[in-house]
């Protein structure tokens, strides 16, 4: 099968080519050992079942020996065998180059003192399901780095992913497996991670036994709630409406599993310091790390949201910030959102290291363009007048569901998701 370009793909070049290992976390099937078996020399499968003892025998005797190999060697799911990682560490100290181990994950090993942060040896990046860009569902005719170079000419661009198109790219999701698929067969995919997650990985992370209805039903709950900043109170009563006899301290545990197994991954809220700090709703908006999850755990099929027109707007959210944050951190940015007491908001806070920023809301369908144009204009507007340091954003967005991209009379740019790219 051709290899399909990953954005992350120069981050990762480029990190190892300065730092003696890197470290590429992520889900399960995002595709992190396929990336990084593209320029790794020798490999060690952590994951073998044939010799998957032996290696975390040799790990916790001789690791030496398991980091013998062509450099940049790849060590494939390394948190099987945490005492690789201080291995790892010392062999970069010793041999005092870059280039020499490429470490995979897709779950944070369990706390150990013993482990070395890392910091100084080690980059990290993070990997994701597949956007809309690189699994060739969007033309990519709106590129974000050339908006930020001032090249805003948007008017009149195109794309044909329906709103038929998107209800099925939610429910597919970004798998690699998934985009030569058959429909159907690409549909499987997400419900048979939600499968693994509850029946095995959920439990398997830590050695700690886990109810799998339960973490089905709290799945259930959060993906009910998806891109919103709701407390988890409503996640705590919609759970105990079932199981009674459960404390919410064993709720925040299978949260956290969820997290460390980056399926859960929250968006944090932007604080620009333009009015009090008790005005700013700080709570971070609820995210999975692929809308399929969300769509495949609620048990939706592409007809069934198209019919949910509230559910289909969250989800597609979900899929918009997904995107977006990969685009993102391409280009040095991090993303967030703002939200205050006066619901006033804004969907995604685009900023970056130098101070710069932009504004993007999200809407599916055209009727509610208007409203998130007004947003956008308001909070720009209370920026400008309590915080003028702040500066003017860069530029301001609404990202939707439908098919052509403008400017409107006071300078938003309407972005189709299905033209975007970093």
């Amino acid at each position: 099968m051709k290899y399909i370009n990953r954005i992350v793909d120069k981050e990762i070049k480029e990190k190892l080519s300065i730092m003696g290992a890197i470290y590429i976390k992520g889900p399960k099937w995002c595709g992190k050992t396929t990336s990084a078996k593209q320029i790794a020399k020798s490999i060690l499968e952590m994951q073998n079942p044939d010799l998957q003892e032996n290696y975390i025998q040799l790990a916790n005797t001789k690791p030496s020996l398991l980091l013998e190999g062509e450099k940049p060697r790849l060590i494939d799911e390394w948190q099987l065998a945490p005492k690789l990682w201080n291995a790892v560490r010392y062999s970069v100290d010793n041999i005092g180059l870059p280039n020499q181990y490429i470490l995979t994950g897709s779950a944070t090993p369990t706390e150990d003192d013993t482990l070395h942060s890392g910091v100084g040896r080690f980059a990290f990046i993070t990997m994701k399901t597949m956007t809309l860009f690189e699994s060739g569902d969007s033309n990519g005719k709106i590129s974000l780095k050339e908006i930020l170079k001032g090249n805003k000419n948007i008017d009149g661009i195109t794309t044909d992913l329906t709103y038929e198109k998107i209800a099925y790219v939610l429910c597919r999701g970004g798998w690699p497996n998934s985009i030569n698929l058959e429909k159907e067969q690409a549909l499987e995919i997400p419900k048979n991670y939600i499968d693994v997650l509850c029946s095995s990985d959920i439990s398997k992370i830590d050695g700690v036994k886990r109810n799998p209805a339960l973490a089905r039903a709290i799945l259930k709950s959060y993906a009910r709630q998806i891109s919103t900043i709701d407390s988890n109170q409503s996640l705590f009563e919609d759970v105990k409406a079932n199981y009674t006899d459960i404390s919410e301290r064993t709720i925040i545990d299978y949260l956290d599993v969820l997290k460390k197994l980056y399926i859960i991954e929250e968006i944090e809220a932007w604080n620009p310091n333009i009015r009090s700090k008790t005005a700013i709703r700080t709570s971070p908006k609820k995210s999975m790390i692929d809308p399929s999850l969300a769509v495949a755990v609620l048990g939706c099929s592409p007809k069934e949201i198209m019919l949910d027109i509230n559910t289909f707007g969250l989800l597609f959210e979900n899929l918009v910030n997904r995107d977006l944050s990969v685009y993102v951190s391409s280009i040095g940015g991090t993303l967030k959102h703002y939200r205050d007491r006066y619901n006033l908001e804004c969907d995604n806070v685009i900023h970056f290291n130098d101070g710069k920023y932009a504004l993007i809301e999200t809407k599916l369908g055209t009727t509610r363009i208007k409203e998130a144009e007004e947003h956008l204009l308001t909070l720009k507007k209370l920026i400008l007048e309590n915080e003028p340091k702040i500066g003017e954003p860069e530029f301001l967005m609404v990202i939707t569901g439908t098919d052509m991209a403008y400017t409107t009379e006071n300078g938003v740019m309407i972005v189709p998701i299905g033209c975007l790219k970093d």
